[in-house]
Order: C-alpha cells, then structure tokens, then sequence
C-alpha cells in the first residue's frame, strides 16, 4: 500500500499543476467586476471533490457566492470530519507592487523557501492550503485509506466576511453534522518550528465619515474659518490612543482576558529574534502597547487600527480646497470574551461623542466576529499534535494568532464542535499584500501530515 510520501512523490508535478491552473481563476469577491471569475473557481473546486473521490458534491446557491459541499461517508459509526475553506481570494492592489502578475503564478525561491515558493493571490490564502486537503482526500480515497467520514465545505465570500455562511450553517445543520472541524487558514511558526494556532483574534471592522460644510470649500477664502473634516478626522483618530498606545473607548477593556504569568512565559518559548522581524519588515523599531512584547502584542491583545483614510484633493499638483468630507476605515482585533458587537456600538457612541459640533459625524459597521480559543486538551488537538509530530519530527507548539477567522466562533455555536487550526503558511508569505506567495515544501508536507490528523483523531475517538 502507498505511504502518503510516495504518492506524494508520484503525482507532486500534477499536485501543483493543478493548483497553479486554480491560482490562474481572479476569484476576487469584494469586487463584482470579477463575479464569473468566482463562480468560475466554485466549479472548479467542484470538479476537484469530484476527482478527489467524494460521494457527492454540490453547489449551494446564497445570495452571494456559493458554498461548494461535498461529502464521502464510509460508515455512519465513525467519526466525521468538517473541513473548511474558501476559495474567494483578496484584490491584489496595489498591482505595480508585484514582481510578477497576481494571477500568472510562478515559482521562485526565497530565503525562507529555498525550494520554492507559488507566487500568485491566494497561493496560502486560502487556495494553497485549502487544496491540500483536496489532495490529502485524494490520497486517502485512491489508496483506500480514509478512515473515518470527511465532508467538506468551500465558500467564496471569507474575504468579504462571510455574510452568507451563517444562514447556509444554521439551515443545514443536519448536514453538516460532525465531529470535528479542520481549517487550514492560519500558518506556523517555521518550517523547523511546526506550531498549532490555538486562538484567533475577534474583529470589529467599521467605516466612518467627517462631514463639515455642505461643499468644498477654497481654503484661502474659509480657512480658519471653517472646519476642515480631514483636520478633524485625524484629530479624532490620534485620540483613540494614549501615550502608552492604550486604546482611549471607554469599557474597551472591560471583557478582555488577561493572561497569567505563567501563560505569557509559556507563549515566551517560541522561538523570535526581534532583529530579524524588524529587519524582514523594513523598520527601525517596534512599536505598540506598553507592557507587552511583540507576540504578545500581535496575539492576547486588542488593536485597533486605520486601514485606509482618504478626503480632498489627491491627484496630481495642487489644489486648494477644505474638502467637504473626510473617511476613514478602521478595524479592531479583538480577543476572546470581548463581542465584537457591543465593542461596535462602544466605538461608535464615544467617537460620535467626541466630535465637535462644527461636523457631523457617520459611523457604518461593515462585519466582524468573535474570538475563539482551542482547548489543547481535546481529542482533536491531540490528534493534530500527534500528525505534526510523525510528519515533522517534532511536538508542535500551540500559538495563538493575531487574525481573525469570525466563522470559527459561529461553528462552534451552531455545530457544537470545536474546531482545529491546521496552518502551514508562514508569516513572510505575505497574505493580502503583494507577492503573496506559498512555499512548494508547505504545500506538500500539509497534504502528508493531513492524512495523519484523520488517523490519529479515528483512533483517539474510539
């Protein structure tokens, strides 16, 4: 019978052939230019369930994108797997910054991939990752080895925040019964330093709007004298935090967990060479809450933060005006115990409040989502940790993650399952930049270490 390397060694040409030909798809859900692009990959990610060996395989209409599903049962008394994934993928702006197109993929080395990396949008998030279970199934089910029920569900609107998952979830609930939920949507440490994200930030993500006299207005004839809302706006946004980088919203803290000493000296043990990440990033300094290093920072702590901020005249030469207008588009990363609605709601009522009266002000809440946190003591995590541990040799090290994925919490309210966080992506791979990028090694050893995570959990569930 094939081990998972060998057949990986056997079909490793056609493995990234055919995830170079999905990374090909412009899949982007925020913009609807690209709509026949994403229905595009929902049939293609169906014709690779297919081809993998599910039973059945359908696509389910939202009123959006839909959610490819797909199931193989073998035996209703064993367990069942859920995996998660989603094959919509970021815009690629801004375009000029690619060393190559965002959607031509190619492969290259890097310092961290020396054998290689898939350069494309989507390459880790989430195509890449979410392929690999794809065809760690397809290993499984050819050489019949899957040993417990796998489903599967692909949606095409994570990047715009899931806003038909939770009807799609609540609706099928018969479904998508299971007793676990794997998600590859996160990353690990290092390729030598395999770890299992064991938490994930909330997310409160909110646009607003300054608006001052009822037109533009030429600053030499109003200035000084009128309110000009790009001045205000920043004003108001510098104040959102202290000298200590403490976020000012009153009750923001009120829900947020604090770590004791001995967990902060367990998440310490991860290896991080300061220089090193100040150098990758370009940057003299660090920068952020006092009192907390920079994992710590990144990880059990709430940011908030500008995404984008814009207003007057920004094309090219001058022209001189107090604009009518200012916007901004900020996001909160939450931790766990704060609700990323009533956070909203406080955001709003104190920046509002803060104001003057010679502007109105418009707060619009676009999505967000709860934190979550994994117990390491669960028969799930126990499985992944044995996987990691046979295919890398070594006991992984559970980490929690500064990003958000809102819909973990939603599974485990309407599913009543926990879910486990499988990432191979490193954090260099540059997810919603440019030259985004996946490494060759990663992709394989997450298609090797996958089938592992079914046998491990099978047998503990027994």
């Amino acid at each position: 019978m094939d081990t998972v390397q060998a057949y990986i060694k056997t079909h490793k040409d056609r493995f990234l052939n055919e995830l170079i030909e999905l990374l090909k798809i412009p899949s982007i859900s925020a913009d609807s230019a690209y709509k026949n692009d994403v229905l595009k990959a929902a049939e293609a990610v169906k014709t690779s369930l297919e081809n993998a060996g599910c039973d059945t395989v359908e696509i389910c209409k939202t009123d959006g994108y839909p959610i490819v599903y797909g199931e193989k049962t073998i035996d209703p008394n064993l367990p069942t797997v859920l995996v998660y994934g989603h094959y919509d993928v970021q815009p690629p702006d801004p375009l000029d910054l690619w060393h190559s197109p965002p959607f031509e993929p190619v492969i290259k080395t890097t310092n961290k991939h020396p054998e290689g990396a898939i350069f494309a949008r989507g390459a880790c998030d989430d195509k890449g990752q979410m392929y690999m279970h794809v065809k760690a199934m397809e290993f499984m089910t050819s050489t019949n080895q899957l040993p417990c029920n796998v489903k599967f569900m692909i949606e095409g609107e994570e990047e715009v925040g899931s806003p038909n998952l939770a009807i799609f979830v609540k609706n099928n609930q018969d479904k998508l019964k299971n007793d676990v939920i794997l998600i590859s949507d996160t990353g690990m440490i290092a390729n030598d330093t395999p770890s299992i994200t064991t938490g994930l930030r909330g997310l409160s993500y909110v646009e607003v709007e300054v608006t001052g006299p009822n037109r533009d207005l030429h600053s030499g004839l109003y200035g000084g004298a009128v309110a000009n809302p790009i001045n205000v706006l920043t004003k108001m946004i510098a104040s959102l935090h202290d000298e200590n980088n403490h976020i000012t919203i009153p009750g923001f803290y009120d829900k947020v967990e604090v770590l004791s000493d001995e967990e902060r000296a367990e998440m310490a043990k991860a290896p991080f060479n300061l220089d090193n990440y100040k150098n990758a990033l370009d940057i003299a300094d660090v920068y952020g809450e006092t009192g907390y290093s920079t994992n710590e920072r990144t990880s059990i702590r709430p940011t908030l933060d500008v995404n984008g901020i814009w207003g007057g005249y920004t094309g090219e030469g001058a022209k001189t005006v107090i604009a009518s207008k200012a916007y901004a588009k900020i996001s909160m990363r939450l931790v766990p115990h704060q609700d990323w609605e009533e956070i909203t709601q406080l955001f709003q009522t104190h920046f509002e409040s803060i104001a003057p009266k010679a502007v109105k002000v418009k707060v619009t809440p676009h999505h967000g989502g709860q934190g979550y946190v994994t117990p390491i003591d669960s028969i799930g995590y126990q499985a992944a940790s044995k996987a990691y541990q046979d295919a890398f040799g070594k006991t992984p090290i559970p980490q929690r993650s500064g990003g958000s994925i809102p819909i973990v919490s939603l599974f485990e309210q309407e599913l009543k399952s926990k879910t486990i966080l499988m990432g191979f992506g490193l954090d260099s791979d540059a997810i919603h930049s440019p030259n985004e990028h996946f490494g060759v090694w990663n992709y394989l050893k997450g298609i090797e270490t996958i089938p592992l995570f079914y046998k491990y959990f099978t047998e503990l569930s027994k």
